[in-house]
């Protein structure tokens, strides 16, 4: 079998400039990569008025048997354009560390990829790196601040700021820095978090402007002073140099799917600890162009999805038209019990008690959320008939069709039955509304999420959450909409409660101020803004030859 950097090196690549064409973008609002990928400059693009049809693509709660959200988002894009309509997928950009750990990176996969692969994959065109500088310029004048008398009366204790870097490195998680005397800063508790995880991350991508972008970042908190009172970006007059760094990683990047559909490649918030979907600016550029956009959400449904539709698109203004949601027979029957390692069996029963995970995401997109859906089944050669014909049979008793698309292996092709059902639901009139109102409180907002999406009871609240509440009532920012950090195993907080579990307790340990993104963070569970990597990282396996040409990476 060929991997996914074999197949995109067999596919010729069309210059980035007539993609650009293809896509009504003119010549002069690019910044060209190279021969194959270009950064949009937006803010010069022509007014057309144009908004065209917004498609989300989702999952259901992923388990290691895969499901291909991306892969599903980028040969359905590849579909629509085979049948004629004027197409743009929009995607987040991957990260190193998932790159060089364990999930692989974020360019779909075999005849559904965005390419250059190796390139999107890797460094691209530097936005993280741009990300990571911002960020850490600030910690540098956060600490400086403090070392060169501390005006602002920045308590050492209560500094919530860190400092990143997009690798998966567990050793940097909790770190005591400005050691060797006095010279070489105040000593004091510190750590890492992955770029991703970043707030800046989170600003860029919900920032509608450079101007927008510069208000923000100071608005974002970074510590808070010996009476609790906060200290922002602002108050260390550090958003206009950070917003230097940032300025050519907030346009969008051009690249292309190995079908030729333009693909905008912008941003990447992570799903569980931000809102896990790619920027605002790339979003609206791509609807002012083309007559359907493909986008997708992290994670499933109950992560990417949720936050998508009620941190992004009520920040934004955006009204999704269709919403897929992806499945796989095999990681069904892993919610119904079954072990990866016996998957290609069938298995009715496990299949049957799996079945009912999809089927609550599916409820919340056309219930909670009011939104047109369909079910995308990735095909597997281990599918049988009868698991086929029962999966299409529960779908449609839940009022929903379950179509099986074979991208992966045929591209667009593969996608001809899931494009057509999705542009029939795109004219569907529908009243597309939120799971909570963002006026009331942090604990109802929180307690109809966990009722509404997650399908849970309650929520509880550890004595430091409590305190923190208090705070974020008395810094009046708890009319923010609200960011729930969970596992992605499970709509529980418990990553063992698979399947559509009920009767349970969200636990909320932490709560935190996102003010320059504009939202609050829920903490629950085990939830790390650090990943480590595995006993056998990717990396291992990754190299390069005399060529240049780059081994071992998917």
């Amino acid at each position: 079998m060929k991997t996914d950097i074999q197949i995109a090196r067999e596919n010729p690549m069309t210059p980035i400039t007539e993609i650009s064409n293809k896509a009504g973008i003119p010549f002069d609002c690019l910044e060209l990569y190279g021969k194959y990928k270009a950064k949009i400059d937006y803010t010069q693009l022509p007014q057309s008025g144009k908004k065209g049809k917004f498609i989300l693509v989702t999952a259901i709660t992923p388990t290691p048997a895969g499901e291909g959200k991306t892969t599903t988002s980028i040969g359905l894009a590849d579909a629509l354009s085979l049948i004629g309509k004027n197409t743009i997928v929009a995607l987040r950009e991957p990260s190193l560390g998932p790159v060089f750990g364990i999930k692989g990176g974020a360019a779909g996969g075999g005849y559904s990829q965005v390419v250059p692969m190796e390139d999107i994959n890797l460094h691209f065109t530097g936005d993280f790196h741009a990300i990571g500088a911002a960020n850490n310029l600030l910690a540098a004048m956060l600490d400086n601040h403090i070392q060169q008398g501390n005006e602002l009366r920045i308590d050492p204790r209560r500094v919530v700021w860190k400092r990143c870097v997009d690798m998966n490195d567990r050793q940097l998680r909790y770190v005591v820095d400005g050691l060797g005397g006095k010279n070489n800063g105040t000593p004091r508790e510190d750590g890492f978090d992955i770029t991703v995880a970043s707030e800046v991350m989170a600003v860029l991508c919900l920032a509608n402007s450079l101007s927008d972008l510069k208000a923000r970042l100071a608005r974002m908190i970074v510590a808070y002073d010996y009476d609790g009172k906060p200290v922002t970006a602002g108050d260390l007059k550090a958003q206009g140099a950070m917003t230097v760094l940032l300025k050519d990683a907030l346009k969008p990047n051009l690249v292309q799917t190995l079908g030729g559909t333009p693909a905008i490649v912008h941003g990447g918030p992570f799903a569980n600890i931000a809102h896990g979907c790619n920027s605002v600016i790339a979003t609206k550029t791509a609807l002012s162009l083309a007559d359907y956009v493909v986008t997708e959400a992290g994670f499933g449904a109950d992560l990417g999805a949720e936050k998508f539709l009620d941190i992004k698109c009520r920040t934004a203004g955006l009204d999704p038209d269709a919403v897929v949601i992806v499945a796989t027979i095999r990681a069904l029957k892993m919610h119904g019990g079954v072990s990866k390692e016996n998957l290609g069996a069938e298995n009715l029963e496990a299949l049957a008690k799996g079945i009912p995970n999809l089927l609550r995401h599916v409820s919340n997109i056309t219930k909670v959320y009011g939104l047109p859906a369909v079910v995308a089944v990735n095909a597997f050669p281990t599918d049988t008939k009868a698991e086929t014909e029962l999966l299409i049979d529960m779908c449609a008793k839940e009022g929903v069709k379950a179509i099986f698309s074979n991208v992966w292996a045929e591209g667009g092709r593969g996608g001809i039955s899931l494009a057509e059902e999705v542009v029939r639901l795109c004219d569907i009139p529908h009243n597309f509304t939120f799971s909570y109102d963002t006026q009331d409180s942090v604990e109802k907002k929180l307690c109809d999420l966990t009722q509404k999406v997650y399908g849970g009871k309650g929520v509880d609240f550890l004595p430091a959450a409590k305190k923190q509440l208090a705070v974020i009532k008395e810094m009046g920012y708890d009319k923010l909409p609200i960011c729930v950090a969970k596992t992605q195993y499970s709509f529980s907080d418990d990553p063992k409660k698979l399947g559509a579990p009920t009767d349970f307790t969200i636990t909320v340990r932490d709560l935190r101020v996102s003010a320059g993104a504009g939202f609050i963070v829920a903490i629950t569970g085990d939830i790390m803004t650090m990943p480590g990597l595995p006993k056998r990282p990717a990396a291992e396996k990754i190299d390069i030859n005399e060529n240049g040409e780059i081994d071992g990476l998917f």
